[in-house]
């Protein structure tokens, strides 16, 4: 295993119930480095192009609405096998499905209101944290 990247956002829904603390708690205590971290707000053209790949599907118009109707806490994350462990970290997308544990079993409302995102993939780790941060963000 390699120490590589992963990309996170805390998203709207969990933000606005005050959940950033004890995410970011989880996250650390799951052995993760933070080395970029910003509160910031999407706006619509940041989340249309952010999430382009699904611009056609039924959901997008909602996705877009929900992504930017508050803040947001972009995150960098290190750790060997970032992605893979902050994805089970995370949880299945629907938190009804989600492992116990897991920040979405706990913090997800549903599978639209899913409390958190993380990259899929090294390559898509390293395209999602180049959107929200330039090179002097990272530590």
């Amino acid at each position: 295993m390699a120490i590589n990247r992963t990309f996170t956002m805390i998203k709207p829904d969990a933000v606005e119930k005050g959940h950033i603390g004890a995410i970011l708690e989880k996250i650390a205590a799951s052995g993760f480095r933070i080395v970029a971290m910003k509160l910031t707000q999407m706006t619509k053209a940041d989340a249309k192009e952010f999430y382009g790949i699904h611009k056609e599907r039924p959901f997008f118009a909602d996705l877009v609405e929900y992504m930017t109707r508050g803040p947001i806490v972009a995150a960098i994350l290190e750790k060997d096998n970032a992605v893979d462990d902050f994805r089970t970290l995370i949880g299945a997308t629907n938190p009804e499905e989600a492992a116990e544990g897991t920040i979405r079993k706990i913090y997800a409302n549903s599978i639209s209101e899913n409390a958190i995102h993380g990259s899929d993939s090294d390559e898509n780790a390293a395209i999602e944290g180049a959107f929200h941060f330039s090179g002097r963000e990272m530590f």
